[in-house]
């Protein structure tokens, strides 16, 4: 997916997210880019929500938001890192949500009254890990959904996930759907009350989003 429509001065780089192992290529990428607008469209891109991302090019220093690919001498075909923040055990979480592993992510966390801890929420009250809980069930649909794992994205609709809850750019799982052309999973979000023309923080819904990305499929299903 292109971050640009312009042919002109324009590139390619791969992405690697490490937890996964996988490789995204992106286009449209141009020396003035900065690292705080990549990572916007790889909320998308990757499923990756914002405030997890660490991005790292050539050695394992994290690449400052305001930087651009200039300052960084990021070059046409190279290789971006992103790897997840390691606390609360982030980076096992995003894992197991991209492989749709329902076991594993049961063991992280993500459903209601879940006695699964860390060393961080063993110090929360009662309050404070509902929310903790709640939001790795968030981040376990939003990242199944751009997956399109319909079967761990209807236990965790079933198991307490809110999917009207958003990433730190106001995306829903639904947004990550479109984006991805996950057709069983828009039908299956839109059934329990997903909202279509909800804007994110940059007024994009998710069907202007299908519209962007070019998922005619996912349009028509919205």
């Amino acid at each position: 997916t292109a971050l640009s429509s312009l042919p002109l001065r324009f590139f390619s780089i791969k992405l690697h997210l490490v937890e996964t192992s996988e490789t995204f290529p992106l286009s449209g990428c141009y020396q003035g880019l900065t690292v705080r607008k990549l990572k916007h469209h790889l909320e998308l891109l990757t499923g990756v929500p914002l405030h997890f991302q660490r991005l790292q090019y050539l050695d394992e220093v994290d690449l400052p938001d305001e930087s651009t690919f200039k300052y960084n001498d990021i070059v046409p075909g190279g290789t971006i890192r992103i790897s997840i923040w390691r606390q609360d055990d982030w980076g096992l979480l995003v894992a197991a949500a991209a492989e749709g592993d329902l076991a594993q992510l049961i063991g992280l966390g993500v459903v209601k009254g879940s006695e699964s801890s860390t060393p961080n929420s063993q110090l929360m009250g009662p309050a404070e890990r509902k929310e903790w809980i709640a939001h790795r069930a968030f981040v376990a649909l939003y990242i199944t959904s751009h997956r399109g794992h319909i079967d761990a994205i209807q236990f965790l609709l079933q198991n307490g996930a809110n999917l009207h809850s958003k990433t730190p750019l106001g995306r829903t799982a639904l947004h990550a759907a479109t984006v991805m052309g996950r057709c069983d999973c828009i039908d299956l979000l839109l059934s329990w009350g997903a909202l279509p023309f909800a804007p994110d923080n940059e007024g994009q819904t998710a069907m202007s989003l299908a519209r962007l990305w070019g998922q005619k499929q996912s349009e028509r299903r919205l």
